[in-house]
């Protein structure tokens, strides 16, 4: 039995396609449904980050207890990673704000 294959798509040979440099050299609109306040702190910020990293641990960690095999391993890279991450982001705020 023969494979029946439809035509490819007729393109414009007129128009040319977009090298890196063009879209590179488009401007991006960012997104605004998720706005940062430019008056926040960066203490402030980073607390932000460090807590919703934290999160990120434990469902990861979470989602790793109920696997096994090549998931659970994948899941507990990407749990260290988050940690790692999350440790970053404290030994910023430490040094932002040394305390006592």
């Amino acid at each position: 039995m023969r494979k029946v294959k439809p035509d490819p798509p007729e393109t414009d040979t007129d128009e040319a396609p977009l090298s890196a440099a063009d879209i590179q050299a488009t401007p991006r609109t960012p997104c605004t449904m998720y706005f940062i306040n430019p008056d926040v702190h960066v203490q402030d910020l980073l607390g932000s980050v460090s807590e919703s990293l934290a999160s990120a641990a434990v469902i990861t960690m979470d989602l790793a207890d109920r696997e096994t095999g090549p998931g659970r391993n994948t899941l507990l890279g990407i749990a260290q990673i988050v940690m790692l991450a999350e440790v970053s982001v404290n030994r910023a705020l430490d040094q932002l704000d040394p305390g006592d």
